[in-house]
C-alpha cells in the first residue's frame, strides 16, 4: 500500500472476543540482527512476519547476503557466504542499523550502514553506540550519510560504563561482546524482557553471557556461534494495548499468550485505576471497568515503559478528573497530545508533566500518526470518539503491530483502510 495514501478510518466500537498476542517487535528485530553473528541456520517461531519494521529488517539481511524464508509465524535465515560489510539500503531505515553495525564489526571486523531511522523521540543519537565500538578497539566515522566502523584486529573485551540505562546500547554491547576477544562487562545496563530474551537466544547459540541484575552484564567472548531454533517472547506492548482498549470501550475479551511477568507494574496501575481483569490459563480476561484518573512516571523495567505513556494518556482522557504523566526517559514525547486535542482532548504541559483533563467527550477528526506509539494512541481514541476518525500515516502503527487490522476487526472493531 502506498504510504502517502495510508490511513485508517475508525468509528466507536465495543470490543468482544479472543485475541492472541504476537511475537514482540522489540525482541524479534534484535534476534534478526543477532543472526548476523553466525553462518549457521537460525529459525524463529512465534515470529511477527507482518510487522513493517520486521519486513524492513529482513530486506536488510537479504541485502547483506542472507537468505530468509518466511512461512506464517516462522522465519528461517541462512547464508551461503559471509555477509557484505556494506549495507546498501536506500529504502526506509530503522534504528536497528546501529545493531547491524555492531554485529558486522563483531563478526567480519568492518561495516558501513545507513544512519539510523525510527520514531523521533527527542535526543536519541548514536553516541553511546560509537562509544561502545571505540572502547572495544574499533574506529568509527560518518561518511556520505553512512555510519562506518572498522576493527582491524577484531573487537576486544573491556569494561563499558553506560551513563544512562539505554536499551539499544545495552543490546549493542552484548552483540559486540559475543565474538570479542576476552571479557566484556556492561555496567548500568537496561535489563528488560527483550534484553533477557536476546541473552537467552545468544546463549542457546553458544554465547557465554551472564546478567547480574541492573548492576552489570558479563560477556565472555567465544570464537563462533551456532544456529538455533527459538520462540520469540510475546509482545508486552500489544498486550497492554488490548487491555486498555477493552477497558475504555467497555469490552469483554480474553487476551491469549499474555506476558504477565513482564507487565506486573502496569497491571497494578491499571487495576487500581478501574480496570477489571482476571488471570486465566495463559491468558488475561478483561471485563471492562471504569477508567479512573492516573498518575504515572516512566522508568526502567520493571517500571512503566516510555512506549506505554501515550496509551495511558488516552486512558486518562476517558476518566473523570485530572491525570498526570511524566516521561523521564524522553522528555519531549508529548507531541501526540496536540493530535489528540483535535479530537477534543484537554491538556496542559507544565515543564516535563503532561496533565490530562479527562471526562470530556472525544470526537472524530482528521489526525496524523506522528510515530508508532502516538499512532496507536489515536486508534484507542478513535474507538471511543463520537463520529469518524481518520488517521493518516497509519503505516506507522503497522511498524509495531502484527495483523493489527485483522485482529481489531475480529474483536468487533469498526475500522478499515482509507
Amino acid at each position: 500500500m502506498d504510504q502517502d495514501n495510508y490511513e485508517y478510518i475508525i468509528q466507536s466500537s465495543h470490543l468482544k472476543g479472543k485475541v492472541k498476542i504476537s511475537g514482540a517487535k522489540n525482541s524479534a528485530l534484535k534476534l534478526l540482527t543477532a543472526s548476523i553473528l553466525t553462518e549457521e541456520k537460525i529459525e524463529l517461531i512465534n515470529y511477527p512476519a507482518k510487522l513493517l519494521d520486521a519486513q524492513i529488517h529482513v530486506g536488510m539481511l537479504e541485502a547483506l547476503g542472507k537468505k530468509c524464508i518466511i512461512n506464517d509465524e516462522k522465519i528461517v535465515i541462512s547464508e551461503k557466504e559471509a555477509p557484505s560489510p556494506i549495507l546498501d539500503w536506500s529504502k526506509r531505515s530503522i534504528r536497528n542499523t546501529l545493531l547491524i553495525l555492531g554485529a558486522l564489526v563483531s563478526r567480519i571486523r568492518e561495516a558501513k550502514v545507513p544512519l539510523p531511522g525510527g520514531c523521533d523521540l527527542g535526543e536519541r543519537k548514536f553516541d553511546l553506540h560509537e562509544m561502545i565500538l571505540r572502547n572495544m578497539g574499533a574506529k568509527v566515522w560518518v561518511e556520505n550519510d553512512m555510519l562506518c566502523a572498522k576493527a582491524e584486529d577484531g573487537l576486544k573485551g573491556t569494561d563499558i560504563f553506560l551513563p544512562i540505562r539505554s536499551t539499544g546500547a545495552t543490546e549493542n554491547a552484548i552483540i559486540c561482546g559475543c565474538l570479542a576477544e576476552g571479557i566484556t562487562k556492561v555496567w548500568n545496563p537496561h535489563i528488560r524482557p527483550e534484553i533477557l530474551d536476546l541473552i537467552n537466544f545468544l546463549n542457546k547459540m553458544g554465547a557465554k553471557i551472564q546478567a547480574f541484575g541492573q548492576e552489570h552484564i558479563e560477556i565472555t567472548g567465544v570464537e563462533k556461534l551456532s544456529g538455533v531454533k527459538y520462540s520469540v517472547i510475546p509482545d508486552n506492548m500489544e498486550a497492554i494495548t488490548w487491555l486498555i482498549a477493552t477497558v475504555i470501550t467497555g469490552g469483554d475479551i480474553e487476551i491469549i499468550n499474555f506476558p504477565f511477568r513482564d507487565l506486573e507494574v502496569p497491571l497494578i496501575h491499571l487495576r487500581e485505576s478501574g480496570a477489571k481483569y482476571y488471570i486465566g490459563d495463559n491468558s488475561l480476561i478483561v471485563r471492562g471497568g471504569t477508567p479512573y484518573p492516573i498518575e504515572i512516571s516512566t522508568g526502567p523495567y520493571p517500571g512503566i515503559n516510555s512506549d506505554m505513556q501515550p496509551l495511558f494518556a488516552v486512558y486518562g482522557a476517558c476518566a473523570k478528573g485530572s491525570s498526570k504523566i511524566i516521561d523521564l526517559r524522553f522528555p519531549g514525547r508529548y507531541c501526540y497530545a496536540s493530535e489528540l486535542a483535535k479530537m477534543g482532548l484537554q491538556y496542559n504541559i507544565n515543564g516535563n508533566i503532561l496533565e490530562i483533563i479527562g471526562g470530556n467527550p472525544l470526537n472524530g477528526a482528521k489526525v496524523r500518526a506522528l510515530d508508532l506509539r502516538a499512532g496507536i494512541a489515536l486508534v484507542l481514541a478513535g474507538l471511543v470518539a463520537k463520529g469518524e476518525t481518520r488517521i493518516s500515516d497509519a503505516w506507522q502503527i503497522e511498524r509495531g503491530y502484527d495483523n493489527f487490522i485483522e485482529k481489531l476487526i475480529s474483536l468487533g472493531g469498526n475500522i478499515r483502510y482509507g
